[in-house]
């Protein structure tokens, strides 16, 4: 079974076309690919399908054999993909995924995908979209006891279930021990991810997020989105945000009246076959 190795700013797929059907992934086959001793190693499993409504469909699997809805850096991956490997002929397509359909753009230079901004859509507030516990119209400054420790939360769909923490100082401990705990604690019915943020400046931030799913990545390319929102919304910051995150940088730019929207580049690493 041929197989791509993508990364995006040190988060990393293993990327497949399944355009013809013929590949019958499930989760357990997803966590053995995933695994980084014994399979391929990877964040995720990323499938290009044929679409209905949209040029190509994006199925995704995390590292721990759980379906993602969506994921913004296996996003810029796929849409480098799907083009350099000819499945689309665009710069500019629709790909249907769980979430709802999203739209890259390809920033290509002598054939080649530099960089690629992707709209991701608008983000859901209401505690009926993330999920919440509680019904609330808006999960904004919510406080939360999580294991004996307050957090003031921003939560919000944004193509997958996010929690916005605001924070002075970021440690990587403190993103492992508390964000694996809030990820799975009472409030979120189908889990979160969870997003530490410190503010450089209106227009620059630092984040570090614990994935549902697959711990504490390098970057989380909706979780940037998720951070961006929640400071805007908050008037923590501006329109247009660089965003730090342990691989890279990403640009997220929002104005509240139209999609939120990422720019950030992608990396094919190389080529293999797996044997089932």
């Amino acid at each position: 079974m041929k197989f791509y190795k993508y990364t995006g700013l040190g988060n990393d797929f293993v990327l497949m076309d399944n355009t013809k059907g013929n590949i019958n992934m499930d989760s357990q086959l997803a966590k053995e690919m995933c695994n980084r001793y014994f399979g391929i190693g990877a964040d995720g499993i990323v499938l290009a399908a044929q679409s209905e409504s949209c040029d190509i469909r994006m199925e995704i699997y995390n590292s721990d054999g759980s379906i993602a809805e969506m994921c913004g850096n296996a996003s810029r991956c796929f849409a480098k993909f799907c083009y350099e490997k000819e499945l689309v002929h665009k710069e500019e397509f629709t790909v249907e995924t769980l979430a709802g359909v999203i739209e890259p753009k390809l920033n290509i230079k002598d054939g080649i995908v530099k960089e690629i901004t992707v709209d991701i859509g608008m983000p859901k507030f209401d505690s009926k979209d993330i999920p919440f516990k509680y019904d609330l119209d808006k999960v904004v400054d919510y406080p939360i006891q999580v294991d004996g420790k307050e957090y003031l939360i921003t939560s919000m769909f944004m193509g997958v279930p996010h929690t916005v923490i605001f924070t002075d100082k970021i440690e990587d401990e403190n993103v492992i021990a508390e964000g694996r705990k809030i990820e799975i604690c009472e409030y979120f019915p189908r889990k979160t991810n969870v997003n530490f943020v410190s503010i450089i400046n209106k227009n620059e931030i630092i984040l570090r997020t614990w994935e549902r799913g697959a711990g504490y990545t390098l970057a989380c390319g909706t979780g940037a989105c998720a951070a961006v929102v929640a400071g805007i919304t908050a008037n923590k910051l501006n329109n247009k945000v660089k965003v730090h995150l342990r691989g890279g940088d990403l640009t997220i730019e929002w104005n509240k009246l139209d999609n939120v929207k990422m720019t950030g580049d992608a990396k094919e690493v190389f080529v293999g076959e797996y044997e089932i």
